[in-house]
């Protein structure tokens, strides 16, 4: 996974997998949900729940199943960023092994009007300067 900068590993949960012992395909959004937090809190500083913002779209490839047991982690890392989007390009691995890829697009809004609103700088700033 050397394209991505920044790395997190998911817990394979036993209510992550179906009943043909692979975990299911929606289940895949939700270790997305999980790196992106984390990349947010780390690299950031911040966590999603603090901030502005809305997942307007995601969008996932699947590779290969995940199985239970296996250990999985997620690479990320931040497209061009736009007026009031984050795009984010991520890689899930099970065991070392390519099983999908995804892209999800995170909106700042406001509150008020629930119209987009722009990146706040300092913000903009970190996110220009991580090398993921």
């Amino acid at each position: 996974m050397t394209e991505y900068a920044y790395e997190t590993a998911v817990d394979v949960r036993l209510r992550d997998v179906d009943f043909m012992g692979h975990v299911n395909n929606a289940i895949y959004a939700t270790y997305l949900e999980q790196a992106r937090e984390a990349y947010f809190t780390d690299v950031v500083g911040q966590s999603l729940v603090d901030l502005d913002t809305v997942l307007a779209s995601l969008e996932i490839e699947y590779e290969t199943p995940i199985e239970a047991g296996q250990a999985v982690t997620v690479g990320l890392r931040v497209a061009d960023l736009g007026t009031s989007s984050i795009p984010i390009e991520y890689e899930l691995n099970a065991d070392g092994s390519r099983a999908a890829t995804a892209r999800s697009v995170q909106v700042f809004v406001d509150r008020e009007s629930g119209q987009a609103s722009p990146i706040p700088p300092s913000l903009r700033t970190r996110l220009e300067s991580d090398p993921s």
